[in-house]
């Protein structure tokens, strides 16, 4: 029965926000028309329309399901621009990425990499196009032109920007992290704990073009991390989030989000240098990972 009750209360919940996104995605598409004539009004407005739909969801899962998040780290000035790279786990990313960006005041300013096949689903990849959200196929030799339409609306117009990027490319599972760890020891390279090797050629390609962005200022890297009773990194489904009341408190989740921030002019300028930064940053967030595994199990 408590199943039954959760599923309608879900569904009560998301219905009035899945149509608003529907709304939204319909506007922001009747942008690209317009979008070559008038790029600033049209990023300016696309992004307060997606504010409304990401700020809506996170109220679902903080507000009226009670997600309590803790955040913990550097304090993130107020309206700054950053490449942002994070851990990738489960659809409950967006909302610890979220929790950070309402606080720095550039929720609608957020951008993620997303996959190439999306900008054909009418509406939905229409829209995603018309935000500036970067189409990529994770094959950057490819990706070039999709890039530079990106990076120029940034570099060149100066646009406002959180560039998300989840550096492993694919969520992290057990059988994926074996995987990591056999490729890591058959290649001689150091295996982040609780996390799969970065994938680096992504995030030197991002630097290295935002680099010419002087309102760019810094790298954040958020690290995440999840609980359900005694297992680490067990997040809730994506409809568990939306559909669980109480899922702090009663369900027994734990939320948390770390966040480093590095200046842009203090990191290496080379590729391979760039590259090594990323492989020791994750080396580090594993071990905070496994720092905050062992303090959940004694608390």
């Amino acid at each position: 029965m408590a199943t039954v009750i959760n599923t309608f209360r879900g569904v009560l919940l998301t219905f009035p926000w899945l149509m608003w996104v529907f709304i939204v995605d319909f506007i922001v598409s009747l942008l690209l028309p317009v979008l070559p004539i008038f790029p600033d009004l049209c990023y300016n407005i696309s992004s307060a329309l997606a504010e409304s739909g990401w700020y809506w969801i996170q109220s679902i899962f903080t507000k009226a399901n009670g997600a309590v998040i803790t955040v913990s780290g550097d304090v993130l000035p107020h309206g700054e621009s950053a490449v942002i790279i994070a851990n990738h786990v489960m659809w409950c990313d967006f909302y610890m990425i979220q929790e950070l960006a309402v606080r720095a005041g550039m929720l609608g300013r957020c951008r993620y990499f997303a996959k190439t096949q999306l900008k054909w689903v009418p509406f939905l990849g229409w829209g995603l196009w018309a935000l500036g959200m970067p189409m990529v196929s994770r094959r950057w030799d490819k990706d070039k032109k999709e890039l530079d339409r990106v990076f120029s609306g940034i570099v060149d117009r100066k646009w406002p920007t959180w560039l998300v990027s989840f550096s492993e490319a694919t969520r992290y599972t057990p059988a994926k992290y074996a995987a990591s760890v056999a490729w890591c020891a058959e290649n001689n390279r150091p295996q982040p704990q609780h996390l799969l090797y970065p994938r680096t050629k992504g995030f030197v390609t991002t630097v290295q073009h935002l680099r010419k962005a002087s309102h760019v200022k810094a790298v954040y890297d958020f690290t995440i991390a999840y609980q359900k009773g005694d297992q680490f990194h067990s997040p809730p489904s994506m409809w568990g989030t939306l559909s669980l009341p109480n899922i702090s408190k009663d369900e027994g989740y734990r939320f948390h989000v770390h966040a480093r921030r590095f200046p842009l002019a203090e990191l290496p300028t080379t590729d391979d240098g760039l590259a090594k930064w990323l492989e020791t940053c994750w080396v580090e967030k594993g071990k905070w990972l496994e720092e905050k595994r062992l303090e959940w199990t004694e608390n």
